[in-house]
């Protein structure tokens, strides 16, 4: 399991596991916080093409989908 707290994901690098469309490495461009300091939003950036993909942060806790840094 992946040690993920909220506020240090902005600009965090992370690998996919199960690489789809070429797309392996990722960044962390955006992360929207409500009143009470919960994630609301966060936006994962694919490096190889810019496209981008809002994601549940959480699921970046699980090691069988990502690994943090670039592999």
């Amino acid at each position: 399991m992946n040690r993920v707290t909220p506020k240090v994901l902005l600009n965090s690098k992370w690998t996919k596991i199960n690489v789809e469309n070429r797309e392996k490495h990722f960044l962390i461009s955006t992360v929207k916080f409500d009143e009470q300091q919960n994630v609301i939003e966060c936006i994962i950036e694919a490096v190889i093409n810019k496209n981008v993909y809002s994601i549940d942060w959480r699921e970046l806790k699980d090691n069988q989908q990502w690994r943090l840094g670039w592999v």
